[in-house]
C-alpha cells in the first residue's frame, strides 16, 4: 500500500461559513475525516502547512511548498496539496518549475464548494486526487479536479462557480477519472531524478494592452520590476509607440516577455508587421501557446535562478513540464 501526504494549504475546501464570508479554518487532519474511504487506498498522513485564501497566496508561499514537499520527499510515495481555486493555477505552474522531473506524482486539487457542506464537490476532487496519487503511472506535478487530470502548467481558471473549473489550454487532458477508474491518455518519464529550486524573483509585471494603451505604463512597471510581460492583441501585435520604451528597456538588462490576451492556439508574432518588426529589432521573447499563469512564474523562477539574460532566455525557451510546443 502507498503512503500519501496530504498537505493543506487553505482555499475553499476548508473554508467554513462566518458573519464575514467563507473562511478557511480546517485543518488537515479535518479534511481528511470527511473522505475515509481514502484509507482504504493508501497510508496517509497529514500536515497543515499553512490556511489561506489562495487569493493571499504570493511566490514566498511556493517557495514553503517546494520546502515541504522536499523535506518529506524521500517518505512518501506522493503528495495531495488542498489549495483554493483562484489561485491554483499559478501555484501548479509555479511548483512545475520548483519541482523539476519528479518520478512521484504531486497532485494539487481544492473545490468550488466547502467540504462540509452536504452537497459539494470536494470529497470528489479529494478521493479522486487520491487515487490519481496512487496511480502507477502518475508522476510530476499535476491538477486533479472534476474528474480531470490536468499537466500542471497548462491548467487556467474558466469558471468561478461551476465544477469544471479548470481547463486544459492548448494542451490534452493528461487523464480521466470516473468512478475511480483512471484513464490515462499521455504517458510520462518516471525514471527521473528529481530537481528542487529554492528561489524565485517576483518582480515580474503585467501589462494588459487595450487600444490606446499609453507607453508610459510600460516605463512606470519598468522602474520597479526585472521583467514585463505584454498581454498582447491578437497573435502578438504591439503598437508601434511602445518601440523606444522597449528599446531602452532592454538596453537596460530588463526583460520584456509578448503574450496574447486569446486564451487558445498561442502567439505568433511573424504574422504581422506589427509584431514581426519589434520583435525581430529588439530580440524579445514570446510566449506563444504558454498560458499566462505559466509564463509569469516560469520568469520567476528562471531570474531566480540566474540574472544572466542569455541563460533565463534559454530557460524561458525550454520545455518544463509540457509547458510550451510551439516556441524556438
Amino acid at each position: 500500500m502507498k503512503k500519501i501526504l496530504l498537505i493543506a494549504t487553505g482555499g475553499t475546501i476548508a473554508c467554513k461559513r462566518t458573519s464575514s464570508g467563507l473562511t478557511p479554518v480546517m485543518n488537515s487532519v479535518e479534511l481528511l475525516s470527511f473522505v475515509p474511504s481514502v484509507k482504504n487506498m493508501c497510508e496517509v498522513d497529514t500536515l497543515s502547512l499553512m490556511n489561506k485564501d489562495s487569493t493571499e497566496m504570493n511566490p514566498q508561499d511556493w517557495l514553503v511548498m517546494t520546502d515541504c514537499i522536499q523535506a518529506n520527499y524521500h517518505l512518501y510515495d506522493g503528495f495531495v496539496v488542498c489549495h483554493g481555486t483562484d489561485t491554483m493555477a499559478y501555484t501548479c505552474a509555479a511548483l512545475s518549475y520548483l519541482i523539476q522531473n519528479s518520478p512521484k506524482p504531486i497532485i494539487v486539487t481544492g473545490s468550488q464548494l466547502p467540504i462540509d457542506l452536504e452537497i459539494n464537490d470536494a470529497r470528489r476532487n479529494l478521493i479522486d486526487s487520491f487515487a490519481y496519487a496512487c496511480y502507477d503511472k502518475a508522476c510530476g506535478v499535476q491538477i486533479v479536479f472534476d474528474g480531470e487530470v490536468i499537466v500542471g502548467t497548462r491548467a487556467k481558471k474558466t469558471h468561478t462557480k461551476s465544477y469544471n473549473a479548470f481547463s486544459s489550454t492548448n494542451y490534452p487532458l493528461i487523464a480521466l477519472i470516473k468512478d475511480g477508474k483512471i484513464v490515462q491518455y499521455i504517458h510520462s518519464e518516471k525514471n527521473l531524478i528529481p530537481t528542487f529550486y529554492h528561489k524565485m524573483n517576483s518582480k515580474v509585471a503585467l501589462l494588459k494592452l487595450i487600444p490606446g494603451s499609453s507607453h508610459e505604463m510600460l516605463d512606470f512597471l519598468l522602474e520597479k520590476h526585472d521583467a514585463i510581460i505584454i498581454e498582447s492583441f491578437g497573435t502578438g501585435g504591439v503598437p508601434a509607440t511602445f518601440y523606444n520604451s522597449i528599446r531602452r528597456a532592454t538596453h537596460t538588462g530588463k526583460l520584456i516577455v509578448v503574450t496574447t490576451q486569446v486564451p487558445n492556439e498561442g502567439s505568433d508574432m511573424t504574422v504581422y508587421k506589427v509584431g514581426k518588426d519589434i520583435k525581430e529589432s529588439l530580440g524579445l521573447l514570446e510566449a506563444y501557446d504558454m498560458t499566462l499563469e505559466a509564463v509569469i512564474t516560469k520568469l520567476m523562477w528562471a531570474l531566480g535562478v540566474s540574472r544572466d539574460m542569455n541563460k533565463v532566455k534559454k530557460r524561458f525557451n525550454t520545455q518544463v513540464n509540457c509547458d510550451i510546443l510551439l516556441g524556438e
